[in-house]
């Protein structure tokens, strides 16, 4: 324990993997966002990254061509982090550069939800040809609406143009719609006008959805987990506004290494392990998974799951 917490003191013994250590336990960043934002260069910042990963102080995730580094979501180097940071930090000197370092991290992630928003409103008229374009003759809404519970109120998280939605209204009574797009919720509003107060469209993150606690009977969210920036954040949001008992249904890519996905669709993420997803249903129990093949050795996945009690 004692060689563990020298070798831990060690790596933190630098005023730029302090810096590092502040900004990577709030945010996950790429490489080249902390060589931008640090304004050093490449082979200094990766040296201090490695330290700090071999440490156990940080993690790190290859997504195709791209390396993010985060801050461990729990176990005992994270207890430790958390215990010594004020000491650490305690200059007022580098209490400011640190202040400044988070604040351009929150804008570098802003700017990567803006450009998300951005490329989502480009697309909206074309996106149902997209996604059919996409998912190469596998009719991922017709499995969706067999597999569905029936029940008095749905939500589809990530909406789109509303086209599950108008499929889901044959199922439930009422149906809510959120996305953070404005222009896919107006062309929501227009396909799905004719059904009145049975739909409710609402813009919002999927991180932090608009809906109360407990409100919804049944959840969806298909083939947006790619989309996020932080997948398990909107996964506990799901469990929020779920009621006890209430289902969820997860549709989305497996991992591949296709990175035009990223320039034509939007992709945040080159798909998931079946097993990341599964441990993001922490409060949920798997009722059924199917494994879809797709155009370009691409795998879909369907997981059925129901929020527990």
């Amino acid at each position: 324990m004692v060689s563990s917490a020298l070798s831990l003191f060690k790596a933190l013994s630098d005023e730029t993997r302090l810096r590092l250590m502040a900004v990577l336990s709030v945010y996950e960043l790429s490489v080249n966002e902390l060589v931008s934002l640090m304004n050093m260069g490449q082979s200094r910042i990766s040296r201090h990254l490695k330290i700090l990963s071999d440490a156990g102080l940080l993690q790190f995730r290859r997504d195709g061509l791209w390396v993010f580094y985060s801050f461990p979501a729990e176990g005992d180097v994270r207890s430790f982090w958390l215990a010594i940071r004020e000491y650490v930090q305690g200059s007022q000197d580098l209490q400011q550069v640190i202040k400044s370092d988070l604040l351009l991290a929150a804008g570098i992630v802003q700017e990567r939800a803006l450009r998300s928003r951005q490329f989502f409103d480009s697309i909206a008229e074309d996106w149902d040809e997209i996604s059919r374009e996409m998912l190469a003759g596998f009719d991922l809404p017709a499995r969706i609406i067999e597999l569905a519970p029936e029940s008095a109120l749905g939500v589809d998280l990530g909406c789109g143009t509303g086209y599950m939605l108008e499929c889901l209204l044959n199922k439930f009574k009422r149906v809510i719609g959120v996305d953070g797009s404005p222009q896919m919720l107006e062309l929501a509003r227009r396909r799905l006008a004719p059904f009145g107060e049975r739909v409710s469209l609402r813009i919002g993150e999927l991180e932090h959805l608009p809906l109360a606690d407990r409100e919804a009977d049944f959840a969806l969210i298909s083939m947006v987990l790619h989309h996020l920036e932080a997948p398990r954040a909107a996964i506990g949001e799901i469990e929020r506004a779920l009621a006890p008992g209430g289902n969820l249904i997860i549709a989305d890519l497996l991992k591949h290494k296709n990175e035009e996905m990223r320039s034509k669709y939007g992709d945040r993420w080159l798909g998931f392990e079946l097993e990341e997803l599964e441990a993001m249903l922490g409060g949920f129990k798997k009722i059924k998974t199917e494994i879809h093949s797709l155009k370009n050795g691409l795998e879909a996945v369907i997981i059925l799951a129901r929020r527990r009690n």
